[in-house]
C-alpha cells in the first residue's frame, strides 16, 4: 500500500496529523517532502509583482475577459 499523508515534525518525533491504518511493529519506508515556507511564497510572489507592466493593456484585457464570458457555447436546453 502507498499513502500520502501530513504529518509535523515536533520535538524530535515525526506526527501523523491523521488516523493510519496499520499493525504494531509494521515496518515502513518514508519518504519527506517539506512544504515551501509561507514567507518564501510570499518572496517569490513580490518577485514577481509588475512583470507585466507595459506588456499588456490591463483594461483591454479585462473587456476582453468580459466579453467572452457572455458568449454561451451550453445547447439549448430541450424542456
Amino acid at each position: 500500500m502507498e499513502k500520502t499523508i501530513k504529518a509535523k515534525f515536533k520535538k524530535g518525533v515525526i506526527e501523523p496529523l491523521e488516523k493510519l491504518r496499520l499493525e504494531e511493529g509494521e515496518e515502513l519506508n518514508v519518504t519527506i517532502s517539506t512544504l515551501p515556507k509561507v514567507k518564501d511564497v510570499l518572496k517569490a510572489l513580490k518577485n514577481t509583482a509588475g512583470g507585466w507592466r507595459n506588456l499588456v493593456d490591463a483594461e483591454e484585457l479585462k473587456r476582453k475577459i468580459h466579453e467572452e464570458r457572455l458568449i454561451t457555447t451550453r445547447p439549448e436546453p430541450k424542456l
